[in-house]
């Protein structure tokens, strides 16, 4: 794997990890090292939209352990189409 890949997923697993120091060391590295603006706001784009989609599906699981009614309303589900 290259490096220029290797930099894109620590954007996107910093923001998926919700972790602002993480994320804003990979971005400083990452254009350091050359990646465009562009590059590095698609992985950003992308690891949002799998961030929304677990959100989702982890408050439909709470909901489904609890018996309570659906998940938050303002949390959209399955954003991601990894179910």
């Amino acid at each position: 794997m290259n490096y220029k890949t290797k930099m894109l997923i620590a954007v996107g697993a910093a923001v998926t990890a919700n972790c602002q120091p993480c994320l804003e060391s990979a971005v400083t590295v990452a254009r350091d090292n050359g990646l465009e603006e562009t590059e590095i706001l698609e992985a950003i784009g992308v690891a949002k939209m799998v961030r929304r989609g677990a959100i989702g599906n982890m408050d439909e699981f709470a909901s489904a352990l609890t018996g309570t009614a659906g998940g938050d309303a303002e949390t959209p589900g399955h954003g991601c189409g990894c179910h």
